[in-house]
């Protein structure tokens, strides 16, 4: 019996076991960590990248407000100058629309978003690119879009009032798969905001009369 004993307290058989069953939960943490944050990262650009696009696009687009309210906004504190020719307010103005904001005009919006084509993850032939032809999670609820007087510009001028135009993203969230499971306190993580800023050019949707204007 003594002898029996001391065998097995001298044996090393399946210490290769007992130590791989003690690292391997912390290996497959490890490996589950590597997964998701490397899909945080691939969503993360796709949105840094989608607001790029979103700001290009605005820069040349109507106002997605319409263009009714953008000149009411810009203009609204004229006053005695608005004479033709005289330079624009130096204060600055804004006007937003979309998420937490005022709603944006729908069809501008869903231009914006899908590049015209109404259809995320794809881009027609004769179709611009959109916000979610980059990044397919987006929907017009998660854009806004903000339009502020740069103060250049003059009164009169054509295509209105020079604009920084800001557009960003509001409530997205990376949804991890497994880790928020594994690991208290993981929950799921919300993407930036990713706010791109552009100076405005012609502020319309018309080419050579397509759409009319």
């Amino acid at each position: 019996m003594v002898n029996s004993m001391s065998r097995l307290l001298r044996s090393t058989r399946g210490t290769s076991l007992t130590e791989a069953m003690l690292a391997m939960p912390i290996v497959l943490l490890i490996f589950t960590g590597m997964i998701e944050f490397g899909g945080l990262l691939w969503q993360w650009n796709m949105a840094a990248k989608a607001t790029q696009i979103g700001a290009r696009l605005a820069a040349v687009s109507t106002p997605m407000m319409g263009t009714s309210a953008y000149e009411a906004a810009m203009t609204s504190d004229y006053g005695s100058d608005d004479i033709e020719g005289n330079a624009v307010p130096s204060a600055v103005v804004r006007v937003a629309c979309g998420a937490g904001t005022t709603a944006c005009d729908s069809d501008a919006i869903s231009r914006l978003v899908t590049g015209g084509d109404g259809i995320c993850g794809t881009v027609s032939a004769n179709s611009l690119i959109g916000m979610c032809d980059v990044a397919p999670f987006l929907t017009s609820d998660n854009v806004r879009v903000t339009y502020s007087r740069s103060g250049l510009g003059y009164v009169g001028r054509p295509f209105g009032d020079v604009s920084t135009i800001t557009v960003e993203l509001r409530d997205i969230n990376f949804d991890f798969l497994l880790l928020d499971s594994l690991v208290p306190g993981i929950n799921n993580l919300q993407i930036a905001a990713h706010p791109v800023a552009i100076t405005s050019e012609d502020l319309s949707d018309c080419i050579d009369g397509d759409p009319p204007c």
